[in-house]
């Protein structure tokens, strides 16, 4: 939804295909993002956009990385936090692949957001981690941001934009 509203602007409609994205268990969201794309490209035969997303905490090492889905879904926000409650170090960024499959092209888009892990969870916007993550320069979660605000700097919203200046400036075989 946040990449199609983004994509709107340059010109570019995309279509929501309620398919099983296939996954791979992949150090990078770029690995993960090809092969749903080009699995999913051989299914439908049309030019596809998969994304994936992770969230890199430097106080666990970098965890949970690509496995941000499954973590939030098993620890949850309240773990998280439990597990960060000690730590003085809260950095964390948030990375997305959007790769780009139709035939011989594959193309991956990178766009990355840092900031902090806040301290509770605040805002009642957004999905997933948007209320306990800060970016760097702000002082409100991405779940306190309108989705206007939060699309011009987040993960997803570079990630998109870069998309669309490639693909507007590109010759496409269809």
């Amino acid at each position: 939804m946040e990449i199609s509203k983004i994509l709107k602007a340059y010109g570019i409609h995309v279509e929501h295909l309620e398919r099983e994205k296939v996954e791979i268990q992949a150090e990078s969201v770029e690995e993960i993002a090809l092969f749903a794309g080009e699995n999913l490209f051989l299914k439908e035969k049309k030019p596809i956009l998969v994304d994936d997303t992770g969230l890199y905490i430097e106080a666990l090492n970098g965890f949970p990385g690509p496995y941000a889905e499954y973590f939030l879904k098993t620890v949850g926000l309240d773990g998280l936090l439990e597990l960060l409650k000690n730590s003085e170090n809260r950095k964390a960024c948030f990375k997305t692949a959007i790769c780009f499959c139709y035939y011989d092209i594959k193309k991956i888009f990178v766009g990355e957001l840092c900031g902090e892990i806040g301290m509770e969870k605040k805002g009642y916007f957004g999905f997933g981690y948007d209320p306990v993550f800060v970016p760097n320069g702000y002082s409100k979660t991405l779940a306190e941001m309108s989705i206007e605000e939060k699309n011009k700097i987040s993960h997803r919203g570079i990630a998109a934009r870069k998309f669309a200046e490639w693909f507007t400036t590109e010759t496409l075989p269809f």
